[in-house]
C-alpha cells in the first residue's frame, strides 16, 4: 500500500522540460542587465549634474564676495547704527581689593565728597555727585557711564580737542568754582579710574539712553516772579528759602547752595538757563523728576539760575571760534 501511495505522489509533482529551466535563466539574466544599465543610466546623469551646477555655484559664490566686500569697503562710520543701551553701573562690592579696586573707591570719594576731600582745588561747597547724580550713574544727570569712550573730543567752548582730564578740570573750574587738578596726579588719575570703571562694558561712542544733561528751551521767555514761586513751593524745604543750601549736624552740606559765594561760578553749565531747566525737569525735586512740568522747570531755573554767584575769570576765553549760546551768563 505504502509503495503505492509514494508512486502516486511523484506522479503528481509537475515535470519541467530543459527548454523551462533555459528560458527562465535567460529571462533573469536579461531582467539584472536591464536593472543595472537603467541604474548606471542615473548614475551618469546624477554626475553630470554635479559637473555643470558646481562651476556655476563656485562662480556665484566668488561673485558674492567680492560685492561683499565692496560694500564692507564703501560702508562709512556714518553709515553704521548703534543700538541704544541703558545706563547701567557696575557693582562695586564685587571689586578685588587691588590696587585698581583701591583707586576706583579713592576716585569715587573725591567725587562724592569733593569740596572736603580736595579743598585746595574746590572753592564753593559743592560735591561732582551734586550734579552727576547717585556717583554719575543716573540717566539725564551727566552720567559717566560710557564716558571713556566719548573722548578726546572737539567742544566748541574751549575750540580745540579735550581730553577727559580737560573736561573734568572745566568742571573744576566752574562748576566746583576752584583750581584744576594737575592732570598727571593721583587724585586725577584716581578719579578718570573711577570713571573708566563706570564705563566698564561699553564701547566707544556707545549710544546710552540719557547720556548727558537734556536741555529744556521753551518758546517764550522765563517769568522771574512765577520762577520764585515754584521754588519757594518745591525747592526752598532743601536748598532753603534763600538758596543757600543746607547744613546737617555733621558739618556736610546735605542740600547744596544753588546761589551766592558757596555756589557754581557763571562760567558752569548750570548757570545756563536751557542746561538748567533740563537737569530740573528730570531730576529735581531730587527723587521725584518729573513731577514738575515744562512751564515749571523753566521757570524755577531761570530764578536760581540768574541769582548772584562767583564770576569766571577765564570767560573771555571761551568759544574762540564763535557759537556762544544764547543762554550764557556773560558775552
Amino acid at each position: 500500500m505504502d509503495n503505492k501511495i509514494n508512486s502516486q505522489q511523484k506522479k503528481s509533482k509537475p515535470q519541467f522540460s530543459p527548454q523551462f529551466y533555459l528560458f527562465w535563466g535567460i529571462s533573469v539574466a536579461m531582467t539584472a542587465l536591464l536593472l543595472g544599465g537603467f541604474g548606471y543610466y542615473l548614475y551618469q546623469i546624477r554626475l553630470d549634474r554635479i559637473a555643470r551646477t558646481q562651476p556655476v555655484q563656485a562662480e556665484a559664490s566668488t561673485n558674492d564676495n567680492e560685492s561683499n566686500n565692496s560694500n564692507v569697503q564703501s560702508l562709512k562710520a556714518s553709515d553704521l547704527v548703534l543700538v541704544e543701551q541703558k545706563i547701567t553701573a557696575p557693582d562695586i562690592s564685587e571689586l578685588k581689593d587691588d590696587d585698581f579696586g583701591k583707586s576706583v573707591k579713592r576716585g569715587k570719594l573725591y567725587v562724592e565728597d569733593t569740596y572736603r576731600q580736595l579743598p585746595k582745588h574746590v572753592g564753593s561747597k559743592l560735591n561732582c555727585t551734586n550734579c552727576h547724580l547717585a556717583g554719575g550713574t543716573t540717566p539725564n544727570a551727566g552720567p559717566w557711564v560710557g564716558i571713556i569712550g566719548e573722548f578726546p573730543q572737539y567742544r566748541s567752548r574751549t575750540g580745540k580737542m579735550d581730553a577727559l582730564t580737560d573736561r573734568i578740570n572745566d568742571c573744576f573750574e566752574r562748576s566746583l568754582n576752584g583750581k584744576p587738578l594737575p592732570a598727571s596726579s593721583n587724585e586725577m588719575t584716581d578719579i578718570v579710574t573711577y570713571m573708566t570703571w563706570l564705563s566698564k562694558g561699553y564701547v566707544n561712542k556707545a549710544k546710552l539712553t540719557g547720556r548727558g544733561m537734556p536741555k529744556l528751551v521753551l518758546e517764550r521767555e522765563p517769568n522771574l516772579e512765577l520762577g520764585q514761586k515754584v521754588f519757594l513751593n518745591k525747592c526752598a524745604s532743601c536748598h532753603q528759602a534763600n538758596g543757600q543750601g543746607f547744613v546737617g549736624t555733621d558739618g556736610k552740606y546735605t542740600y547744596p547752595p544753588l546761589w551766592g559765594p558757596k555756589s557754581f561760578n557763571i562760567g558752569a553749565g548750570m548757570a545756563r538757563l536751557h542746561t538748567a531747566a533740563g537737569f530740573v525737569k528730570h531730576n529735581m525735586p531730587l527723587g521725584m523728576g518729573g513731577s514738575l512740568t515744562d512751564d515749571e522747570a523753566w521757570d524755577v531755573a531761570f530764578y536760581f539760575s540768574q541769582q548772584d554767584r562767583p564770576d569766571f575769570l577765564d570767560k573771555k576765553n571761551d568759544w574762540p571760534k564763535g557759537g556762544r549760546p544764547k543762554d550764557a551768563r556773560y558775552q
